[in-house]
């Protein structure tokens, strides 16, 4: 049987990463076409990527067929799966939400506090097409969603688009399971951690070895400094023993945006200072690894791209549509509907939590009641992601007023109002449900 997948950004520097995962795979899920799509101001990245995409599946001599295209339409046409990795706006967007929030002494990051939200308003409405397109060319297929802020804006295609079958994933459940093997001295498969929360907004409940549950000896290890979880673009600051002691669960790294605002600020507001900003860093590892996806020799995807962030993104993503294609009933953490699994929070809201994969799609897992610890602040942050949900929709001024007021990230109503304003102008060109 052929499959066909989609890659929706597929001059992204992420792109050889996902096929290195179908190469790899190729056994279990016999990928037969492969059909990379960006935009015109990306097309020069989409051949360089294009290329080196074939020179991989040449070296693998796996009998995938790669085609690139400008055309999102037609490249739809017969796809079993697709996969959404854009950033709306660019690197350029990406500076913006992270310098105006800093010169006002706000967090500046592209997924939480005001950038998520700016980041989420670019978003949305373009997704809200794509999966518009594959109602209408490729109504079976599986939108499997990377791009952040990945649960708000899962949530906005499951409760709004025409197209239901979408599913989100993040990097940071996978980075955090894999450290606990390193620092376990076992294998990632035989690590299973029991998460509580939404995305970027995670908790690891209990953390299970071999089917035993270690919750406590793990807690240990992270009070002692002896484990670190963070992706490349979130320098940890590490974790009090008593804040450990007292949560009793596995915060994710995003937690140190909510927990350690003052720090990260002032670490953040250091490497403006010095560097610039997260964009304008990931800008030169772009430069970089491009100029290396340019040269002929290379046949594989290079280490330097685990210098991203947003590394293994793709390795999740894969796992993902190898577990729906074979019906596999394995246990993978998701952005899905939570169907009660957590029933302090909304059926139909969105939440990242450990799903039973199936051929239909993901069946989440009860993960009974939040804690009081953190009750308030998920359900705070649920609101807060159905805030920006709907401005993102309607464009309403005042509507996305509201998500700004509402963000933890921000200190007071009237410092939202400067953001808002110096950020909707500044990004006018990638809003016109505001304009």
């Amino acid at each position: 049987m052929s499959v066909k997948v989609v890659i929706i950004g597929g001059g992204s520097s992420y792109t050889p990463e996902i096929i290195e995962g179908f190469i790899q795979r190729y056994d279990s899920f016999p990928v037969s076409n492969i059909t990379l799509v960006d935009i015109e101001e990306g097309n020069d990245k989409l051949e360089t990527v294009g290329a080196l995409a074939q020179r991989m599946i040449a070296k693998a001599s796996v009998p995938i067929k790669l085609e690139w295209t400008l055309d999102r339409r037609e490249a739809l046409i017969g796809a079993d799966f697709v996969t959404a990795q854009i950033r709306v706006g660019g690197l350029s967007a990406r500076e913006k939400d992270e310098r105006i929030p800093l010169s006002h002494g706000v967090i500046g990051q592209e997924t939480n506090g005001p950038g998520g939200i700016f980041k989420a308003f670019r978003t949305i409405p373009v997704l809200m097409d794509i999966c518009e397109d594959i109602h209408d060319i490729c109504p079976s297929a599986w939108l499997i969603n990377f791009t952040n802020p990945a649960g708000i804006v899962t949530e906005a295609l499951l409760k709004n688009s025409k197209h239901d079958k979408v599913i989100g994933v993040c990097n940071i459940p996978f980075n955090m399971k894999n450290s606990v093997a390193e620092m376990m001295n076992c294998y990632p498969n035989e690590v299973q951690i029991e998460f509580l929360g939404m995305n970027h907004f995670v908790f690891g409940k209990r953390v299970f070895i071999k089917g035993v549950d270690k919750t406590q000896e793990v807690l240990e290890k992270l009070m002692k400094k002896e484990i670190d979880f963070s992706p490349a673009n979130i320098v940890s600051l590490g974790w009090s023993a008593e804040f450990i002691q007292s949560l009793q669960m596995l915060p994710n790294p995003y937690h140190q945006y909510y927990f350690q605002t003052d720090e990260v600020l002032e670490k953040d507001l250091k490497a403006f200072r010095e560097n610039g900003t997260r964009a304008e860093v990931v800008r030169k590892v772009e430069k970089e690894l491009f100029i290396q996806y340019q040269d002929e020799a290379l046949n594989e995807k290079p280490k330097e791209l685990e210098k991203r962030g947003g590394a293994y993104y793709s390795d999740a993503a894969c796992s993902l549509m190898v577990s729906i294609y074979n019906n596999s009933l394995d246990i993978q953490t998701v952005n899905t509907f939570n169907k009660g699994a957590i029933p302090d929070l909304p059926v139909d809201s969105v939440i990242e939590v450990n799903a039973v994969i199936t051929k239909e799609g993901p069946m989440p897992l009860a993960v009974g009641s939040i804690p009081l610890s953190v009750k308030g602040m998920i359900q705070q942050m649920k609101a807060l992601e159905e805030l920006v949900i709907r401005a993102a929709l309607t464009g309403d001024y005042f509507e996305a007023y509201q998500a700004m007021v509402m963000n933890p990230l921000v200190p007071n109503e009237k410092t939202a109002k400067i953001l808002l304003d110096e950020l909707l102008e500044a990004h006018k060109q990638f809003l016109p449900q505001f304009n």
